[in-house]
């Protein structure tokens, strides 16, 4: 697939645009807005100044890039396209709208997907008149670095287009994994206790958020705490991500967002771009945690891994993706230091079982029920790998 559209030219947009040119594609980027074309425009040329001052590209490649990239407002301009990548706003009734346009445009051949972090993939076909050549392509922000991209079909996907797609994307020097159309699909859904356990401690007066913070990057090895994490993300967009999985997953209490979260949402204190989230920008980060008690510090990670290696033994359980999956999504994904189920059977699953046995007694609450998969690993004697 040589010629590439883009739906939406905002920075997922325009990141998207500039893996499929620097991988020789011919580029169609779309949008209503001239502005934020223009914007596209001017984003793409300073990244690909910056990779020619680092000597990663050369001036004629640089140049070969801007000439195949093609800034478009009109939908009538895609009609020769191989593969159509749509990433514009998170409103389901916009999507189905504009694939419907898109459908009476382009070839019968053309590969629609969608980059949907958090919607249905299957709530998009209804009206399509060829639904099997649809799904989902999700990168992860931003596009041009992160390598991971998750592949999800619908039941009515044609394994010839998902073949076809992974081909594609790993031709773009992409690692690829194949995800069930469940909310969060992989990473969005298995992530989503790095964030709600370490709020819950918070809130609880358990532990402040640099010494949480603290704890996940000098005990657990992860590269950033999950405060500074969801200040760099934005609240805007990880609440909302959380509030999506939570309502999609009818309520289930293991996803349930947080009130701390919500009222920074509210008060637009939205992380590390307004200058204020759960940190103070103006002022230094904390380094160190404001709590001294080793003790405290291993209940506090050890309570949340727990919870994380639960919600990947759930999802494998649930046949969102295989085990080999999961790991290779939760390490290029996140960036997390091992893969969750590696790190279930080296601490070892009955240690997880039982601190999530402990959690689920004190609080009397569902969403520490540990994962149906965990019992079975213990009553076999089996590790996941």
């Amino acid at each position: 697939m040589k010629t590439i559209a883009v739906i939406g030219s905002g920075t997922m947009g325009t990141g998207i645009a500039q893996v499929a040119l620097m991988n020789h594609c011919s580029v169609y980027l779309y949008d209503i807005s001239e502005n934020a074309l223009q914007k596209a425009k001017t984003q793409l040329e300073q990244s690909f100044n910056k990779l020619l001052q680092k000597q990663k590209i050369a001036e004629e490649q640089k140049n070969q890039f801007l000439q195949n990239i093609h800034f478009i407002s009109s939908l009538k301009e895609i009609h020769h396209t191989d593969l159509i990548i749509e990433a514009i706003i998170e409103d389901l009734n916009t999507k189905k709208k504009i694939f419907q346009e898109i459908e009476t445009i382009v070839s019968p051949q053309c590969i629609l997907a969608t980059n949907t972090s958090s919607l249905s993939i299957h709530s998009m076909i209804k009206d399509l008149k060829h639904p099997e050549r649809f799904l989902g392509i999700h990168f992860f922000n931003p596009a041009p670095l992160m390598l991971l991209v998750e592949i999800i079909p619908t039941i009515l996907t044609s394994s010839t287009i998902v073949n076809h797609v992974i081909h594609t994307i790993q031709q773009w020097k992409k690692i690829t994994v194949i995800a069930k159309d469940t909310p969060g699909f992989i990473v969005n859904r298995i992530a989503r206790p790095f964030y709600s356990e370490a709020l819950r401690i918070y809130e609880e007066g358990i532990a402040d958020i640099a010494t949480i913070d603290w704890v996940m990057k000098n005990i657990g090895g992860f590269k950033m705490g999950p405060f500074e994490l969801m200040d760099l993300i934005g609240h805007d967009v990880n609440y909302v991500v959380t509030e999506t999985v939570w309502t999609q997953m009818y309520y289930d209490p293991k996803y349930k967002p947080s009130i701390a979260q919500k009222r920074l949402l509210e008060s637009g204190l939205l992380g590390k771009k307004t200058g204020r989230g759960f940190y103070n920008y103006s002022q230094p980060i904390p380094t160190q945690p404001t709590i001294q008690d080793s003790t405290l510090h291993q209940q506090i990670f050890i309570r949340i891994l727990s919870m994380l290696i639960n919600e990947a033994a759930d999802a494998l359980y649930c046949n969102v993706a295989s085990k080999e999956d999961i790991e290779i999504a939760m390490t290029n994904g996140v960036n997390y230091p091992k893969g969750l189920l590696h790190w279930a059977d080296e601490i070892s699953i009955s240690t997880i079982h039982n601190e999530l046995q402990r959690l689920y007694y004190w609080y009397q609450e569902d969403r520490y029920r540990p994962s149906v998969l965990l019992k079975h690993k213990i009553n076999s004697n089996h590790k996941f790998f």
